[in-house]
């Protein structure tokens, strides 16, 4: 099942706080950014929050802007993102200004909590998850049941410390203040625990810029997902495959594909495309390859991302894909599309060689039209 892009959003002190131990609200941001986070918000599906922010804050989480709030009209969207809360007790406010702003609310909790919520006549729509609350079910529910594609989450901080240690982000957007807080006790953006790949995991980041007083920074996993299980970072080096195909020279007689290396601890070990360096008959997954040392041990636990099922059967070179991944020891691949029969007759068979070998072979389809981009004139 496709679980949404999930997004974590938050404004932090240099030194990592959310806010600081006083009585009233420590704004971080300015105007700038305040009307950044109006246009992220716009842009999501739905907004979420933990049951701690809702009570401390009593946030709106409303798009502000009324230019924003028709564009989402005008493309048959809500005029407001679904709003979402998240609660194990269900102690919350029936009164707080979350229930009785913007459009429709919904509110994940326990079957006590679905009581207790129903209890004080909370205006949303409650959804118990059994005996405790459990994030890869609430995503679930919300792609599934209620088409969220895209998902903003806006704290507090345990909420972004569940997620990110349950490798269930897909993006973290910090806009880093110029303040210090220096309390113990404030709470802070992210908690102790263990985290995917631990402290060497470096995340990549996407992009910094200035946002008033503050910088935006946004950052993406880059750890591969084990076996058959996705991860978000399994997502983003697929679609980074997908822009590499869009690098290869047309050609009326083969496909622009576009492939990535990338070892267990998330670095990238090579990357290649189809017709790299002027040679006309190169692949993807081959001009990856042939950049790394065949004995570099990493590739017995690497992950390749290939925008096209390797193929089982070429006419150019002896060996096709499949053979040249599994002589290198490759163990997991991911991919977006099934080879059609263009060039070669009963060509999608790349993937069943690979998985009879022992391969993990993953498949995206909803990165499937991302990689046929560059490949229209030859589709039918």
């Amino acid at each position: 099942m496709s679980l949404p892009y999930v997004l974590l959003s938050a404004a932090v002190s240099l030194d990592g706080y959310l806010d600081d131990t006083g009585p009233e609200r420590l704004l971080l941001s300015g105007p700038a950014d305040f009307d950044r986070v109006d246009e992220v918000r716009a842009a999501s599906d739905a907004i979420l929050i933990g049951a701690g922010t809702l009570r401390t804050d009593n946030p709106r989480l409303l798009v502000n802007s009324p230019e924003r709030r028709a564009t989402r009209i005008a493309a048959g969207l809500p005029e407001y993102p679904l709003k979402v809360a998240v609660s194990a007790s269900g102690d919350l406010d029936p009164a707080a200004q979350f229930w009785h702003t913007g459009g429709e609310k919904v509110v994940y909790t326990t079957d006590k909590g679905a009581e207790r919520l129903r209890g004080a006549g909370i205006a949303a729509d409650v959804v118990p998850l059994g005996t405790e609350l459990d994030w890869p079910a609430i995503l679930a529910h919300l792609g599934a049941v209620r088409g969220i594609r895209r998902l903003m989450v806006e704290g507090g901080g345990r909420v972004h410390t569940q997620l990110l240690q349950q490798g269930l982000a897909d993006e973290l957007q910090l806009a880093v203040a110029p303040v210090l807080v220096g309390e113990t006790d404030a709470p802070r953006m992210f908690g102790t625990g263990a985290y995917p790949g631990g402290p060497r995991n470096r995340l990549r980041v996407l992009e910094t810029r200035p946002v008033g007083d503050v910088v935006l920074i946004r950052y993406v996993p880059t750890l591969p997902g084990t076996g058959p299980a996705v991860s978000p970072a399994d997502r983003h080096w697929l679609a980074l495959a997908c822009e590499l195909a869009l690098a290869c020279p047309p050609s009326r007689t083969a496909f622009s594909v576009g492939a990535i290396v990338v070892a267990a601890d998330g670095t990238e070990l090579a990357r290649g495309h189809s017709r790299e360096d002027g040679d006309p008959v190169v692949h993807a997954e081959e001009a990856a390859l042939a950049k790394l040392d065949p004995a570099d041990p990493r590739l017995a636990s690497a992950t390749v991302y290939s925008t096209l099922e390797p193929c089982a059967r070429r006419a150019s070179r002896p060996d096709p894909c499949a053979r040249l991944l599994l002589d290198a020891g490759v163990r997991r691949v991911v991919t977006a599309w099934r080879e059609p029969d263009t060039f070669v007759e009963n060509a999608a068979a790349g993937n069943a060689m690979l998985a009879a070998e022992g391969v993990d072979v993953v498949v995206l389809p909803e990165y499937e039209g991302l990689a046929k981009a560059p490949n229209g004139h030859l589709l039918p």
